[in-house]
């Protein structure tokens, strides 16, 4: 295969250069400075997204050909690397997503999609009280559960409501097989969050907010909740859903400055998302899309049609500056999930990579070195 070269403004781990980089067989091989490198060009690292549920009419419970309709729409927008995520459901269609979406890893993954290192489990573990728009099949992380989903060999990131009876042992589990912990949809006290922290960083593990603020209350003085205990550890990243909609950028600009380094951009993408308005469905539920805002009958927020592009676009528009942009897009995410192997332009690394115009529309993304969208 003839290498990929590829001029431009280059978002290095250094910051930004006008470079060149060289693709060899899905790698990073050589990168390079060009003074006449193409300055309305800029190259980043592919956008890494922990928390999907679908798009382009696909959701992750629908099997396979769900899956690859997600991983396709999100790639023309600079995804390189996604996680499905499933839904609350009856238990036996959540282990049902779950092997398909190992099923698909089997297979190589989806041609002209992003990269699909594995699932988020974001459902069932979550507390009845606060399903948000998931459908009212909460149940508890017992070991046999925990052990059913981490057979299937699909499962990279989960969700846990850690007041359930038998969550924290579920979170050491976890932790322990090397899967990300979330906290989110819960209607814990700080204390009990502050405990599941402790467990998943006492094994080794990685933990998270999941959709940090959304499902999981808000932060008063004396009262911090889920929020507070997860901005106030160091450890935890925080998925934030910045479609102008489920949080108010203050709020993200609370979590950036509180945080530095741990925000994490995620869509939490349903399957309308790049289908425009219109009726659509969210784990057996209706939905209607309507100027971007997708809700349940009873107007309750469910989940988003937001890509990773247009929420890069918003955070610019907030002030943020490209390079921490990037953080919060590529390398910050893929690190919460164990992927060392991509999240930065530098020679070695998977070319994952997203080539932006000076407004900030994709031009083009590359998946190890190979053209998708």
């Amino acid at each position: 295969m003839t290498p990929l070269t590829l001029s431009g403004q280059l978002l290095l781990p250094g910051g930004p250069q006008s470079g060149r980089l060289t693709v060899e067989a899905g790698r990073i091989e050589h990168i390079a400075p060009q003074a006449d490198a193409p300055t309305d060009r800029l190259i980043l690292p592919g956008f890494v997204d922990t928390h999907v549920h679908g798009g382009a009419g696909g959701d992750t419970m629908d099997g396979p050909e769900g899956i690859a309709a997600l991983a396709r729409l999100h790639a023309r927008h600079g995804t390189t690397t996604l996680l499905p995520t499933t839904i609350t459901n009856p238990w036996p269609e959540v282990l049902r997503a779950l092997r398909a979406v190992a099923q698909v890893m089997r297979a190589g993954g989806v041609p002209g999609g992003a990269d699909l290192p594995g699932a988020h489990l974001e459902g069932p573990f979550i507390s009845p009280g606060r399903l948000g728009a998931q459908p009212p099949c909460a149940v508890d992380p017992t070991p046999e559960r925990v052990a059913e989903v981490l057979a299937t060999g699909a499962v990279r990131a989960v969700t846990l409501a850690p007041e359930l009876p038998g969550a924290l042992a579920a979170a050491r589990a976890f932790a322990q097989a090397g899967v990300r912990v979330g906290i989110g949809h819960t209607r814990a006290d700080a204390e009990t969050v502050q405990a599941a922290l402790a467990a998943v960083r006492a094994t080794g593990g990685q933990s998270c907010a999941t959709h940090l603020f959304n499902a999981m209350g808000g932060i008063e003085g004396r009262v911090p909740g889920p929020p507070g205990a997860l901005i106030a550890d160091p450890h935890a990243t925080l998925e934030v859903i910045l479609d102008g909609l489920h949080v108010h950028p203050t709020a993200f600009l609370l979590a950036r400055a509180a945080a530095p380094g741990r925000v994490v951009l995620i869509t939490d993408a349903m399957r309308a998302a790049g289908l425009g308005d219109g009726p659509s469905e969210l784990g057996g539920q209706s939905v209607t899309v309507q100027g971007g805002r997708a809700t349940l009958p009873d107007g309750t927020l469910a989940g988003s049609v937001l890509t990773l592009d247009a929420a890069l676009r918003r955070a610019a528009s907030l002030g943020v500056p490209l390079p921490e942009l990037s953080h919060m897009l590529s390398l910050t995410p893929a690190r919460s999930v164990g992927l060392h192997d991509r999240g930065e332009l530098r020679e070695g690394l998977r070319a994952d990579l997203v080539v932006l115009s000076p407004d900030l529309q994709v031009q083009a993304t590359y998946v190890a070195g190979v053209a998708v969208g």
